[in-house]
């Protein structure tokens, strides 16, 4: 989000980050710069997250995986710094380094409002490739294609976007009884509802403008159904001020948008359970239920094992989504519900103008402050952040009471499911081991393209059949205390088990049946990923993933990484990497190898079913960046792969095991 204020960041893996804090310096190869020039201005009613859709899909089809993005022109002028920050905070989800806007007028009234330094210098700018947008041309983005999607994605065929419902089954209807009500559920019905996002959330503008569609939308008569599961989980404290101030949170609440909590929630899965009902009514007559977010993550499994179909909006879209309560409905045409007259209440009859939000600032006493817009001024409000910030530095009676060991080294607690001693340095010496074989290899997965970090490690819920839940249950956890994996982190018992338990994963070796499970070749046993790792772990058979393009986009989770070297899997040959992913498995000891340009599995016959040998150097001094190597199956097919280790200081992390322990040989080696 510091790239929307002009500082240049990126995200880097959760292994880097970690090497970088004991002292090692980051290698990257220079990436290309995309300059995306904007040119106009929103039109009234078009919403910054509107925009950023709209950028995410330009970027999606322009190409920047592992390049950064500036943006440019005189439409920056028109977007305030929250809208720069959710534009920027989307980089993970349009494949980009880094989504950065340079210095300008607004960044130094921004700095000079918050009592920092508005010195900057002027650079002439030159891009590797170009794109453009004018933003008057950009549309409240899933009114025009959410309806189409939704349906492309009935008859899609399994997999990312694809649902394949067979054509007599779209129309089914699930009834059942929510707390003693009939009740109906369809394909595409909204179950979850949440205001949600670090981002999108502390953007006044979207929030208000949420707010008033709320007012509007009870002042007509329009209710949310039960059963839906609805949510505000603010990026900040200040929201809640400046709602309640303005009058309008009661109307949020009436609608049963009540503020959860502040921080990270359905975005990355936290959403919790939806009501038991609900859940019976999905699984047992397999409905795609539908979740409208206005987060800025929908990888598939994320946000909630039972929504398979997960929308992003901008916030008051998703007010206007859980009042029609489905997203197969076409909002220019079709109406959102009924008001207290019986009157059919259509989405431009609750949809926010510009000037009404605009209104609501003032009503609110914000006071303008020249050359900046009222929004902003309303989002700066000094004793609004004071009030919510001034004491955060000094924690609260509970942090503050914890008991704060005064050794040096942790004591491990062996009891504990929440943090566990990891394995990454036992029988560690100080000779590094050199490169790996990989040798007669099984296939344990075969991917096609677009596997996320989701897909690899989740971070929502446990599922009560995982080899996770099973292990927490051995250990005296029951099942509500299951938490998330995201929580359960610092655990590399429960991680190790979660790794590939997405239960969205489409895996080719299951030939169609969607789940975490995989083939376990020798014998044919269709068994979980992690019992078929933890057998060929057993019987000291190595193994290695087979993927499709773009593998590992998405968050920068290293346990994505973590989690596959703890499977035993030494290498995955993709078609093409998400470049933090790629940087996160060689500081893991994998191998990451990219297909030649149009070869993949499909193409060289590969079924998953042979046995493969990587043929690499013994030597690390023999290995140079990018270098092709030969690998070969036990089915005489063999086929040219590119390794991608890209720095000399990558192969030196393989060729100690990993980067921490190549951290951790040099830090010991300094001391002696």
């Amino acid at each position: 989000m510091i790239d929307g204020l002009g500082v240049a960041g990126w995200g880097v893996g959760g292994i880097e980050a970690e090497a970088a804090m004991l002292g090692q310096p980051m290698s990257m190869v220079l990436p290309g710069v995309v300059g995306f020039k904007l040119l106009g201005k929103l039109r009234d009613g078009v919403t910054a997250t509107d925009l950023v859709l709209t950028v995410t899909q330009m970027l999606r089809k322009h190409g920047v995986v592992g390049k950064f993005v500036e943006f440019y022109g005189e439409g920056m002028g028109e977007l305030s710094l929250a809208d720069r920050a959710t534009i920027a905070n989307m980089s993970p989800d349009y494949g980009a380094t880094m989504g950065f806007f340079p210095v300008d007028h607004l960044t130094l009234q921004y700095l000079q409002l918050t009592g920092r330094s508005d010195e900057t210098p002027q650079i002439e700018k030159v891009y590797s490739s170009y794109l453009e947008l004018k933003l008057e041309d950009v549309e409240p983005f899933p009114l025009q294609e959410m309806k189409a999607d939704w349906h492309a994605c009935l008859d899609n065929r399994v997999g990312f976007k694809g649902f394949a419902i067979p054509k007599e089954s779209q129309n089914k209807v699930a009834k059942f009884s929510f707390h003693g009500t009939p009740a109906e559920l369809r394909h595409g019905d909204v179950v979850i509802a949440a205001i949600t996002s670090c981002t999108n959330t502390s953007n006044p503008s979207v929030m208000l403008g949420a707010a008033v569609a709320a007012k509007k939308a009870c002042e007509l008569g329009l209710e949310v159904k039960p059963w839906i599961k609805t949510s505000l989980a603010p990026g900040s404290g200040v929201v809640t001020r400046y709602l309640q101030k303005s009058g309008l949170q009661k109307y949020l609440n009436q609608l049963g948008f009540h503020i959860v909590g502040y921080g990270c929630t359905t975005c990355i899965g936290n959403s919790g359970d939806i009501d038991e009902s609900v859940a019976s009514a999905i699984s047992e007559n397999d409905m795609v239920a539908a979740a409208v977010l206005s987060g800025n993550r929908n990888f598939e499994g994320r946000v909630h094992p039972l929504t398979r179909a997960n929308y992003l909006a901008s916030p008051p879209l998703v007010v206007a989504y859980s009042l029609a309560g489905t997203v197969d409905i076409d909002f220019e045409k079709e109406p959102i519900g009924k008001g207290k007259d019986g009157k059919e209440i259509f989405f431009r009859d609750i949809w926010p103008s510009s000037e009404e939000v605009a209104n609501v600032s003032y009503s609110a006493s914000f006071t303008r402050v020249p050359g900046l817009k009222t929004i902003v001024q309303s989002s700066l409000l000094p004793d609004m952040f004071k009030a919510t910030y001034q004491a955060i530095t000094k924690g609260n009676p509970m942090w503050n009471e914890l008991s704060v060991p005064s050794s040096n080294l942790y004591a491990w607690d062996s009891t504990s499911t929440y943090i566990h001693e990891p394995p990454y340095f036992k029988d560690m010496t100080m000779s590094p081991p050199g490169p790996h074989r990989v040798k007669d290899a099984y296939c344990l997965l075969n991917f096609g393209d677009s596997i996320t970090t989701d897909h690899v490690s989740p971070a929502g819920s446990i599922h009560k059949d995982s080899p996770a839940a099973k292990f927490l249950l051995e250990h005296g956890v029951d099942r509500r205390d299951f938490n998330s994996y995201g929580s359960r982190r610092g655990n590399d018992e429960v991680m190790a088990r979660g790794t590939f338990a997405n239960i969205r994963l489409v895996n080719k070796l299951l030939e169609g049946e969607v789940g975490p499970k995989t083939i376990h070749i020798p014998t044919g046993e269709k068994l979980s990923v992690y019992d078929a790792a933890m057998r060929y772990n057993t019987a000291g058979q190595d193994t290695i993933i087979l993927a499709g393009a773009e593998y590992g986009s998405g968050s920068s989770r290293d346990w994505a990484a973590k989690g596959p070297m703890m499977l035993g899997i030494k290498a995955v040959i993709a078609k093409s990497f998400e470049q933090i992913h790629r940087s996160n498995l060689v500081g893991m000891g994998i191998i990451p190898l990219c297909f030649k340009p149009g070869d993949d599995a499909d193409t060289l016959g590969l079924t998953g079913h042979e046995r493969y040998t990587i043929n690499l150097p013994n030597s690390v001094s023999e290995i140079r960046p990018g270098q092709d190597v030969t690998v070969a199956t036990d089915t005489s097919k063999s086929f040219s792969c590119t390794v991608r280790f890209d720095t000399e200081v990558e192969l030196a992390y393989f060729n100690h095991g990993g980067i921490l322990q190549y951290v951790i040989r040099n830090l010991i080696g300094s001391k002696q």
